[in-house]
């Protein structure tokens, strides 16, 4: 979450409302893409846990990283909780735990946001190393309890963490205790948006088996491939899933406002203020009669802060957000980039794409996603590994990709990041399960040494 949106022109009709995400339709020619990535910072004495106060903690990394970057600050009650890129649009924010997020600018290819990639994590290694800091890439702590976790002083967290525990059992540890990265694509028109989420709805149990990367909890193997996805499945029903209804005929942006609408509040901000609305209607939000703000009505910057607290496995905002992926080595962060680029910014692929999953039923997409993050590539569709589908879509990635024809300067296209996925697809075995051969191997039984191994 980059930052909250600060718009208040106000919003009466659920047309409005159908506007805000139709303004994000664009030409080709103007696609662009976005990464973004968390980590988790840890004290390189002892891997503990990082606090947001004192000389060594979170804060003091963000102005370290303000003052190398020359980024202007996001404050909130006087503290600082992020930085915003004026030039270009990037962000680095907190997760509720003290996960580091770079929020990526919008760029034109994943060579970009390769790039970028490196830049950010250059300036967080130089930053953090005199503060006795590291970072991490997996999908779930493997070792820190809830207990151990710093809140980070947001208010918008303390209103979720206080109402998770209604509406799920693993709601707080998806806010605390995971780490994810996901990519945003532009669409060109309604039916563009349409094909390019069915598509990436069917396939992101696809993406969540390549990338299953979370498998030990508080020290110990915890049975799940991808423990950060199971977690979705126990999180808020309400705002969560596979979205059954958005291949259903009619669907559009004013479908997916009516499924917003569905989905209960969390806050309302005014100024710096988070007012808690959580289980609270936006359609009273709208009508003046929140309960919460009686007499107050909805603006642009209320529904763009409401359409954020939604989190299916893939989100429509202006753009669309593929969720299902654990965070991880840093070349998987560029791998999950090509991939979408190249199953969905070119046309020839994204029928082919489509071709594949158009028949697939509901239940059949339910039942894939709910075995991945036990069974990952083993898990099965209509007879198929999800091993043998994640090949053929690498394949038809590959050929978006070719086509694509966008270049570095070493005259080398974007095919050349997917390869830690054709490697792990080729091999069989996620990158959970070779942690798993590790820990019962060379590790001894300890999660240790994978703040060495998974180290940035």
């Amino acid at each position: 979450m980059a930052r909250d949106q600060l718009d208040p022109t106000p919003i009466e009709t659920r047309d409005e409302l159908v506007a805000w995400f139709e303004a994000g339709i664009k030409p080709p020619s103007e696609f662009r893409l976005g990464t973004e990535h968390e980590k988790f910072v840890f004290t390189a004495d002892g891997h503990k846990t990082v606090p947001y106060g004192g000389e060594r903690g979170i804060r003091a990394l963000l102005d370290g990283m303000q003052a190398a970057l020359g980024w202007e600050p996001i404050v909130e009650q006087d503290n600082i909780i992020g930085l915003y890129d004026p030039t270009w649009g990037g962000a680095i924010s907190l997760e509720p735990g003290g996960q580091f997020e770079l929020s990526g600018a919008p760029v034109e290819t994943v060579h970009g946001t390769h790039l970028e990639l490196l830049h950010h994590l250059d300036t967080a290694r130089a930053v953090g190393a005199p503060l006795g800091l590291g970072f991490m890439g997996l999908g779930f702590t493997p070792d820190w309890t809830r207990a151990d976790i710093p809140q980070m002083p947001k208010g918008r967290y303390r209103i979720m963490t206080n109402y998770m525990p209604k509406v799920g059992k693993l709601g707080i540890d998806m806010m605390y205790r995971t780490c994810t990265v996901q990519t945003n694509l532009d669409f060109s028109s309604e039916a563009d948006m349409v094909k390019k989420l069915r598509v990436a709805l069917a396939l992101q149990p696809v993406g969540t088996a390549m990338f299953a990367n979370s498998p030990f909890t508080e020290g110990k193997p915890n049975g799940f491939l991808s423990f950060r996805s199971e977690i979705w499945r126990d999180t808020d029903a309400n705002r969560s899933g596979m979205l059954p209804w958005a291949f259903e005929s009619g669907m559009g942006f004013e479908r997916w406002v009516d499924y917003a609408l569905d989905v209960p509040m969390y806050f309302v901000k005014r100024g710096d203020k988070y007012i808690d609305a959580a289980g609270q209607s936006f359609r009273d939000l709208m009508a003046g009669k929140l309960p919460a703000l009686p007499g107050e009505h909805a603006s642009i910057s209320d529904w763009a802060n409401h359409i954020s607290t939604i989190f299916p496995e893939v989100r429509l905002k202006r753009y669309l957000e593929m969720r299902g992926s654990d965070s991880g080595p840093w070349p998987m962060f560029p791998a999950l980039a090509a991939y979408w680029v190249g199953l969905l910014y070119d046309s020839q692929s994204l029928d082919a794409a489509w071709d594949l999953v158009k028949d697939w039923t509901a239940e059949e997409r339910q039942a894939l996603r709910d075995a991945v993050p036990t069974q990952g590539l083993n898990a099965s569709i209509r007879g198929r590994t999800l091993r043998e589908v994640a090949q053929q879509t690498l394949e038809i990635s590959v050929q978006g990709l070719v086509r694509r024809r966008k270049f570095d300067s070493e005259k080398r296209d974007e095919t050349q990041y997917l390869l830690p996925l054709q490697e792990i697809v080729a091999r069989g075995t996620t990158l959970a399960e070779e942690l798993l051969k590790a820990y019962h191997g060379p590790w001894n039984g300890s999660v240790e040494p994978a703040y060495t191994a998974l180290a940035y």
